[in-house]
């Protein structure tokens, strides 16, 4: 019996049982069966791979990465070719692209790579319709822009938020705050700080088992349950923070636009008409969590032309890596002169521990 056939045996038996406290540790040993066939599926064959998938394989560029992902005919390319001015084929009918197109976003100083992507289908979780090569773009971006036809209903955003959940991957959620370090030899060493609401120790156990593991550290630090407790032992999620972009507003009612809106984490535009366009390239700003950080030269005025793009919530070291891994060195950075909102006075010496945020500026002094 093939992987697919195994994943849809287990999901059957699960849609089969009924959901109470004398099934739930039954429900977690097969979510964790579920979740290691998903995985080997998604790795696929062991072989080198075709000229296929090379198709998919553009090189990261930039500061940050962008995918955009949605079902065939929503306006990807539309929005690439728009936003971007790279040419991207749009047409009225489905599976217009059929392979990864990059384009390049200039905002506020940082280069940001958009790639547009081939349109996948129910069931891209599995390798149907170039899914696995899809989702594996996917999972390396920094963000993802979920593509959404105005015209069409809700279920189109919970199937692809499946899909990709189905993959490992994560959208707006952060790790769950959990401890987990196998061990060689002392058993298993069970341990929380909070109580339990949606899991028993018995049914940790019990998936720790199925996982093979008989030695390791667990501290849980949160009330988690079977699904956060499968994706800490599996090791390989990705946590990723997701637009919702609403596309063909033109062709709905004000009424549904304004519903669509105020959904969570979403945007409503339209490509034909170019409207909104600027506030989701604000909005994939804001959510790639950027800073900008520029440089100063001792004696001389801050370079407000080129500046340093970084991570959020990265430090003075990060900075110094940056311009030269040299910098970083202990041995030669000896303090930073840093201007800006991460200050409590202009300028503030710091170390290299000290966190920076959007348009600091930083003057670097070494021994």
């Amino acid at each position: 019996m093939g992987v697919q056939e195994r994943i849809k045996d287990i999901e059957a038996e699960m849609a089969r049982t009924q959901k109470n406290k004398a099934t739930e540790g039954h429900l977690g040993i097969l979510k964790a069966k579920l979740a290691k066939l998903r995985r080997e599926a998604l790795d696929g064959p062991k072989s080198g791979g075709n000229s296929a998938d090379r198709g998919f394989e553009v090189v990261k560029h930039g500061d940050a990465r962008v995918a955009v992902v949605g079902f065939p005919s929503t306006g990807k390319s539309t929005f690439l070719s728009t936003v971007t001015g790279t040419k991207s084929e749009a047409a009225s009918y489905e599976f217009t692209t059929l392979t990864c197109v990059p384009g390049i976003l200039e905002h506020k100083g940082a280069t940001i790579q958009l790639l547009d992507l081939p349109g996948i289908i129910e069931g891209a979780a599995q390798g149907k319709g170039r899914g696995r090569q899809v989702i594996a773009v996917a999972r390396s971006a920094d963000l993802i822009l979920l593509m959404l036809d105005a015209t069409k209903s809700d279920v189109q955003r919970s199937l692809l938020e499946k899909e990709l959940e189905s993959v490992g991957i994560r959208l707006n959620k952060r790790p769950p705050d959990v401890y987990f370090k196998p061990k060689q030899t002392g058993g298993i060493a069970f341990t929380t700080t909070v109580p339990l609401t949606k899991i028993t120790e018995k049914i940790a156990m019990s998936i720790l088992k199925e996982y093979k593991i008989h030695n390791a550290d667990l501290l849980i630090r949160e009330d988690i349950g079977v699904d956060e407790l499968i994706d800490v032992l599996d090791g390989n999620r990705q946590y990723i923070r997701c637009l919702y972009l609403y596309s063909k507003i033109d062709a709905v009612s004000v009424e549904e636009v304004d519903r669509l809106a105020r959904q969570p984490n979403s945007v409503v535009m339209s490509c034909y008409l170019k409207l909104n366009l600027d506030y989701v390239v604000e909005m994939v700003w804001e959510y790639l969590q950027l800073c900008r950080v520029y440089t100063k030269k001792q004696g001389s005025q801050p370079d407000f032309n080129e500046p340093i793009v970084l991570r959020g919530g990265s430090k003075v070291e990060d900075a110094c890596r940056a311009i030269h891994r040299s910098l970083a060195d202990p041995s030669q950075f000896r303090y930073a002169l840093v201007w800006g909102k991460s200050t409590k006075h202009d300028p503030q010496r710091v170390g290299m521990s000290h966190n920076l945020q959007d348009e600091d500026v930083v003057q670097i002094v070494t021994k």
